[in-house]
This record gives structure tokens, sequence and C-alpha cells, in this order.
């Protein structure tokens, strides 16, 4: 019986990661076994997961995989990659004659990119949170800290325009560029750094309105949800669409049978 094998080389909070989550979810949800496996263990309880190093794959699988170098043993059923970078994996670089087809998660990723390979743009589900203005003056900024997402800049455009308290939620990936641009934010009491949070309403919930100035996103998640739940969104549009269940479920369906 084919199964689909789901492998990354990052299961840590982000953008693919809750992409590859709801993707692993979904399939199961409609009769296709599927299971992600992934090096750090913050998706395991949240889908039909396991750690990398327990990962096999047999000719009769279905191989999904995303930021990583899979040599095969042999030749799988089928090969796609899930593919939700630019400049990390720029895929003339990569050999691309392993995959059957790659999955972009937007048009612009795909440009961006510019092969000549069979591919389908296939968005990440986007959550629907209900949301009411706490009205409390508090900005939010969204996404991994680092120098790729200017959280700084974010932080000084809300403060700029007279917000008195900003809460940053994420986790810190470049911990140098923290301590040079965020850190003394942090450090006066104004900026509050609350980490990652799992429960989508309740991040949103704190907030009147969120600040974003990634230089470039291949979908723009956080820009998705606040458009779902009306939430004020300050930043560049990436006008990304956004997909019901159905369509999200029918475009994979048809790359894997």
């Amino acid at each position: 019986m084919t199964s689909v094998k789901l492998i990354s080389s990052w299961s840590r909070p982000g953008g693919s990661t809750l992409h590859h989550i709801s993707l692993t979810n979904l399939l199961n949800e409609n009769g296709i076994d599927c299971t992600f496996f992934g090096p750090h263990d913050w998706h395991l309880s949240q889908c039909k997961g396991e750690l990398l190093d327990k990962a096999t794959v047999t000719k009769e699988d279905i191989v999904i995989s995303h930021f990583i170098q899979i040599p095969p043993p042999m030749r799988w059923k089928k090969h796609i990659l899930s593919c939700h970078e630019t400049n990390l994996f720029p895929l003339k670089r990569v050999e691309r004659r392993q995959y059957d087809v790659i999955q972009f998660v937007s048009n612009s990723q795909k440009a961006w990119h510019g092969v000549n390979h069979p591919s389908v743009i296939i968005p990440p589900l986007v959550e629907k949170v209900k949301w009411k203005d706490p009205r409390n003056n508090t900005a939010g900024v969204i996404g991994s800290i680092d120098a790729h997402k200017q959280t700084h800049l974010s932080i000084e455009r809300a403060l700029k325009d007279g917000y008195t308290k900003v809460l940053l939620f994420g986790e810190v990936t470049d911990l140098p560029y923290f301590n040079k641009h965020v850190a003394k934010h942090v450090q006066n009491g104004v900026v509050v750094s609350m980490g990652h949070e799992d429960e989508r309403e309740a991040m949103y919930g704190q907030l009147s309105t969120v600040y974003h100035t990634s230089l470039r996103e291949t979908y723009g998640l956080v820009e998705a949800e606040c458009r779902l739940a009306g939430v004020p969104f300050n930043g560049p549009s990436n006008h990304q669409e956004i997909l019901e269940e159905e369509e999200v479920l029918a475009r994979w369906l048809n790359i894997l049978k």
C-alpha cells in the first residue's frame, strides 16, 4: 500500500513546518497515510510524525522532501520537492532530475527560482482565527527574529506610530542580529519577547495591529492570517491567493496520484 513520507531537515516552529503539519493532517483525514519526518520534536504532538533518523522509504512510497538532499537507494514511486525557500535553497544549484514535480507556494517564488521543471503552485492552508480588537495600543511583530525579517525595523515603525507596547512572537534564529539590533529595544521594557506561541487566537487576541518588514516572503503566512481575521497589517503585501481546504487537497491529490 502506498504511503506518503514527508521528509524535512526543519521541523521547528516556522511557516514551512506549519504547512507540513497541516498537510500531513489533511492527507490522513482523507484516507492517505502520511508521516512527517523531521529532526526536531516540535511537530510530533501535532500530526502523525517521527524524528528524521527513523525515516525509512520503500519503492512503493511517495516521497515529499523539503530543504534536504536525499540520495535515493532505489527509485521511489514518486518524488515531490516541497519548496518554501528562495535564496536558502536555490534550485538552480540543485540536481533536479530526482524530482517528478516541484511544489511552490506562490507564483512569485517560482519566478524567483526561474527553473524549467514540472511544477505546481500549492499555497499552505491558512488558519482562520477569531479576532477582536483589544484596543490596547499594543502592536505585534510575528516571525523568526533575524536579519531577513528585519525585526528591528518593525519595532521602530510601531514605536514611531505611537504604540506603547510591542510584543515579539517568534524564535530568535540569529543571536548576533538580536544582540545588535533588537536587545536594546527589549531592555527598555516597552518591547517584550514572547517566544513562539502555538495558539494563534491567543496571540492575535493580544494585538491591535501587526507589523512586518521582511526582505522577502515566499508566501506571507502572517499577512494571510491577518487578512482572514481582519487584523490590521502594516507591511509590504504579497497579495497571495488564500485557498479553501478543498482546493488545497485537490491540488495535492492531483500530483500524488
